[in-house]
């Protein structure tokens, strides 16, 4: 990748900066679209001189996404939001703009692009964040079938919204809820090795045209992903079974907020396994060895213990 231009839209946030960090080790030269550059500038110093470079880019306008990619020899898109907003709306975010990049990309000869979809990614989901993600991979594959899909799953690591939300959650409450019992399943996926399953894509030329579900090597119930972070930071507090039927209008009200802990759409996900199916391409086809969470979540909530005295938890 050396010298080559990478351009990465939405890079300023929780992967992008993995991405962009490994990347600028590549010497290849990193442009990203953000909505608000300024965010950006944090980047900059993992490169060279002039090596990572942050811009707006005018999302709604063909010619101006042409002039953005030109000279590009890839394109990863990682723009994605959790919620709604009067701004940003699902089929927009998730849906027409990796569409549009896509479409751009293929006139311009650019032949590798990464899309980061979700495990779940469902056109007859109930949940119109899953719909979205699949109108994303649609869309994408559509305009550029050569393309590569990556499909992870909940997505850890030291800035993640999991496991550093509940912690924080934990410091205050007495009780944390379990939604539906706690019984869905996830298969948590170090950040480190959601990007470095993007530099294998954009560098394997079998990954063209194919779609990878990243996930770690082990799945857990929610309600055990809640026992092991709270064993971790040395706190004991009550887990709560809360209905799906409860949790959706409880959080019709916290949607009021202006960032909302629980939205109604994602209740709706959480009724579905967030897991690897069997049988898909994964980390492994990519030379990838997936990470432990045992041996990442330790060190980044330790500023949630109730003592500084180490801990060695595993899930149970």
């Amino acid at each position: 990748m050396r010298n080559q231009l990478i351009t990465v839209f939405g890079g300023t946030g929780f992967i992008g900066r993995h991405l962009v960090r490994r990347l600028a080790g590549q010497r290849a030269r990193v442009l990203v679209i953000s909505r608000n550059p300024a965010r950006g500038h944090f980047l900059q110093p993992m490169g060279g001189v002039g090596q990572i470079l942050v811009e707006r880019a005018d999302l709604a306008s063909e010619q101006a996404l042409a002039r953005t990619l030109a000279g590009s020899s890839a394109v990863v898109n990682l723009m994605g939001i959790l919620y709604e907003t009067r701004q940003q709306k699902f089929d927009q975010v998730h849906g027409v703009l990796p569409g549009r990049i896509a479409h751009v990309a293929a006139a311009a000869g650019i032949r590798r692009m990464v899309h980061i979809s979700a495990i779940g990614a469902d056109p007859g989901s109930t949940s119109a964040y899953a719909r979205s993600k699949a109108d994303g991979e649609r869309r994408v594959q559509d305009a550029l079938p050569a393309a590569t899909i990556l499909r992870p799953s909940i997505v850890i690591g030291p800035e993640d919204g999991f496991f550093n939300r509940f912690a924080a959650m934990a410091r205050l409450l007495p009780a944390l809820p379990l939604i539906g019992g706690g019984e869905t399943r996830f298969q948590p996926v170090y950040v480190g090795d959601v990007a470095d399953a993007i530099l294998a894509a954009l560098r394997m030329s079998a990954a063209a045209g194919q779609t990878y579900q990243l996930g770690g090597p082990q799945v857990y119930s929610f309600a055990e992903l809640m026992r092991y972070m709270l064993d971790v930071i040395g706190r004991r507090r009550l887990l709560l079974p809360l209905s799906f039927g409860m949790a959706s209008f409880k959080a019709r009200f916290l949607e009021l907020l202006p960032v909302p802990p629980l939205t109604r759409d994602q209740v709706e996900l959480l009724k579905v396994d967030n897991v690897v199916a069997d049988g898909a391409k994964g980390l492994s086809d990519l030379g990838i060895a997936a990470t432990p969470i045992e041996l990442i979540v330790p060190e980044y909530l330790a500023r949630y213990r109730a003592s500084p005295a180490p801990h060695r938890a595993q899930p149970q």
